[in-house]
């Protein structure tokens, strides 16, 4: 697959990485082709995530999780008051203005009847039961939002680390994207190049990480795949750090934007370059509203995180496929008009 293949293997390649051992500068007269890459974010078809909505289905999902326990083993239900707990959560769900103070006394409510039904569990777990694979599986995740929104609620903070934002697909974190249209999106983030039109997973991720810390790796992969490295890579001004600078220069690559160094007298010749890179790393943007507007990566539907995995790895290859019959085509059509159709079949062929 894409990510496998993709993915460094040190421990099989018997030499190491291609930079390895070099102490001269790699001469750019042997690197050849251009490597485009961005990153985006590949939205998860989850419920805007607010805190009262989500203590309130995690309260459900205790008081469930209580109702199948009692009901298995034949036990009383213990008092929830589960009627005033959804009373008190949809009296401010249902107001178009919420102020922070009745906020947070809601999630003070819920905080507490979640607190008195875990402590229910806690007392029948003690008693010997047995919970099934999927109730223990949510029964951690459901923990884990309490301790959460608890450490929130206690510090009247709206960050902490790996924040969980749907009980149902827990490995969903929050990206902060920083567009106009939609600041944070809820989603994987990956890395997307583009060698000779047909594009390449370089890392996906779940959890949020910087851009530049896989562009040295993607241009390993370039020389791993083709033999030599790129002459020149487009990429956005957050792969321009001095790292990654110095490794372009040690093998003679060409790193679009402008250079960290004084700017020159005479800037016109950079400033064109710097155009004509600007237009041709457009392909990558395209390749990503193609994406998601016809090849299901603008929202994703699944639920595990295998199959969202899958999915997204499929909408690449279903892209790639796309362009290669394209490409296809438009050469038989060429042939045809050109009278080569019969020798192309048979190179096609044999």
């Amino acid at each position: 697959m894409i990510l496998e293949y993709n993915t460094a293997d040190d421990d099989n390649d018997p030499n190491g990485s291609p930079s390895e051992g070099c102490t001269e500068e790699t001469s750019s007269d042997s690197n050849s082709g251009t490597m485009i890459i961005d990153a985006t974010c590949a939205p998860q078809n989850i419920e805007f995530p607010q805190d009262i909505n989500l203590l309130n289905q995690t309260r459900e999902n205790l008081e469930y999780m209580i109702d199948e326990i009692c009901f298995s083993y034949n036990l009383k239900k213990p008092r929830m008051y589960r009627e005033v707990a959804r009373g008190d959560y949809l009296a401010p769900a249902k107001c178009k203005r919420r102020t922070g103070k009745r906020i947070r006394k809601v999630s003070k409510k819920q905080l507490q009847y979640i607190r008195r039904d875990l402590r229910y569990i806690d007392e029948l777990l003690a008693q010997g039961i047995e919970l099934k694979p999927k109730q223990l599986e949510r029964l951690i995740v459901v923990r884990k939002v309490y301790e959460q929104q608890e450490y929130m609620y206690c510090n009247n903070t709206h960050k902490v680390p790996d924040r969980i934002v749907s009980i149902s697909q827990p490995y969903v974190r929050p990206i902060v994207r920083g567009k106009a249209k939609e600041p944070t999106e809820f989603g994987a983030k990956l890395d997307l190049s583009i060698d000779n039109g047909f594009a390449r997973i370089e890392k996906l991720s779940f959890e949020t990480y910087n851009e530049s810390e896989v562009l040295i790796g993607a241009i390993e992969q370039y020389f791993k795949r083709n033999g030599y490295y790129p002459k020149r890579v487009l990429a956005d001004k957050i792969y321009r750090t001095r790292d990654n600078t110095a490794y372009f220069k040690l093998h003679g690559i060409r790193l679009s934007g402008p250079a960290l160094v004084r700017p020159k007298k005479d800037p016109k010749a950079d400033k064109k370059i710097e155009y004509e890179d600007a237009v041709d790393r457009i392909e990558v943007e395209r390749a990503f509203s193609l994406a998601k507007r016809r090849f299901g990566l603008g929202l994703l539907t699944t639920r595990l995180e295998s199959t969202t995995e899958s999915s997204i790895v499929l909408s690449i290859i279903a892209m790639n496929v796309d362009r290669f019959t394209g490409l296809f085509f438009v050469r038989v059509l060429l042939s045809i008009f050109q009278g080569t159709y019969v020798g192309l079949i048979l190179d096609l062929t044999f």
